[in-house]
């Protein structure tokens, strides 16, 4: 269970530059900013339940099951569909306007976004 685990937001780079281009509303950028959002990942096999936490009491969750479409929803709120692979030990997934990996690096949760030529990358470390 390689990704199971608590992980606290610990950093981020090019937050603005991300949430601007995938047109983040300006009230859920300001709730995002330094937002020490913990992650909950419960893997067993291909399956996961991915949560995130917001302070405040707001959570959102996701899960899906490696290789097959999944319901999801986006930071901002909006629900897809995807289907998330596996890929060298990484989990990838397209969001309707960003592409997602996350992976477990040196005990920490590394997330990286894409879009548009912006990458956005969070680091969580883990406390559970």
């Amino acid at each position: 269970m390689a990704f199971t685990g608590k992980y606290e937001f610990e950093g981020d780079e090019n937050y603005d530059d991300f949430v601007k281009k995938i047109a983040l509303p300006s009230d859920k950028i300001e709730m995002g900013r330094n937002c020490k959002i913990v992650t909950e990942v419960v893997q067993n096999g291909n399956d996961f339940t991915w949560t995130q936490h917001f302070p405040g009491g707001h959570s959102t969750t996701n899960t899906f099951t490696i290789g097959k479409e999944a319901d999801m929803e986006t930071m901002g709120g909006k629900k897809f569909k995807a289907t998330v692979k596996m890929e060298d030990g990484k989990i990838v997934a397209d969001f309707p306007n960003y592409h997602h990996t996350a992976e477990i690096c040196g005990g920490k949760l590394v997330e990286i976004s894409t879009t548009s030529g912006v990458v956005y990358k969070r680091t969580s470390k883990r406390i559970a």
